[in-house]
């Protein structure tokens, strides 16, 4: 049985070509109060779909992502034509965040959600040395580089395939833990981890080699550990068009140049 949409909002950025849309697609399906919508249209590219899922994260709020951007990755291709009728056949995907909890050099703890990825990187023009543990154990006693990421399959196209990791199905039980130009183990490209596990990461000399610690757009400056570990109790939900699926985009992805 198709979802019925009655009431839809438009999230738009900034951008001109956003707030341009959000006009046309408002004068043919009006504009509901977005707390009281049935969907949210966002309106923009993949960064400001990332902030639209966080704020509608645990709302049971269903996110309609189209275009307005560059890459636009996580939006479906932008239309006003039968609007409606592609949100009654969009296919939902729900994804859990990872969550990070990271202390800094005065002793102060915070946390944040990642849907795409936490990552860590060199402060100033000294490499970061790292130290590596999953689920108590440790895998790495120290990683020379410039930095370390762990990703979502959500996430996988964004910074860590340029960090050259691997592309993951939105629906595989996998997080990529990409290094960010490793120096030593030279060898060493990564590892996919079942999504399960809590990976622990400890800066070494932090005084000379300062790290920070980013959770999608919120970064922690001068960390001197950081665990990260998929939410057990937040929830973001997308739609996306069944004709433009993920496992479309992510094959368009492992074939492209």
């Amino acid at each position: 049985m198709l979802r019925t949409f009655e009431t839809i909002a438009f999230a738009p950025s900034q951008t001109e070509e956003a707030q341009k849309a959000a006009a046309e697609l408002t004068a043919i399906y009006g504009n509901a109060d977005p707390e009281a919508a049935d969907v949210i249209v966002a309106l923009g590219g993949d960064g400001f779909m990332l902030q639209t899922l966080h704020k509608t994260m645990n709302t049971g709020k269903l996110v309609y992502g189209m275009n307005r951007g560059s890459v636009g990755f996580l939006m479906n291709r932008y239309s006003t034509e039968n609007l409606r009728e592609r949100l009654e056949n969009a296919v939902e995907n729900a994804f859990r965040p990872l969550e990070m909890q990271t202390r800094d050099s005065e002793g102060q703890t915070f946390s944040a959600l990642a849907i795409n990825e936490v990552y860590l990187f060199r402060q100033s023009y000294q490499a970061a040395k790292l130290k590596i543990t999953v689920d108590g154990r440790v895998r790495l006693e120290e990683l020379i580089c410039d930095g370390i990421l762990l990703s979502t399959p959500a996430g996988s196209t964004a910074y860590n395939l340029s960090a050259h990791g691997p592309i993951l199905p939105l629906e595989a039980p996998l997080l990529a833990l990409t290094p960010v130009s490793p120096f030593r183990p030279r060898r060493w490209r990564g590892a996919l981890l079942p999504n399960k596990v809590t990976v622990e990461i400890e800066i070494l000399e932090t005084d000379k080699r300062p790290v920070n610690a980013v959770a999608d757009h919120v970064e922690v400056k001068s960390i001197v550990s950081v665990r990260i570990a998929e939410s057990e109790e937040m929830t973001a939900r997308i739609l996306s068009d069944p004709d433009y699926s993920w496992s479309d985009r992510i094959l368009a992805e492992q074939f492209s140049n």
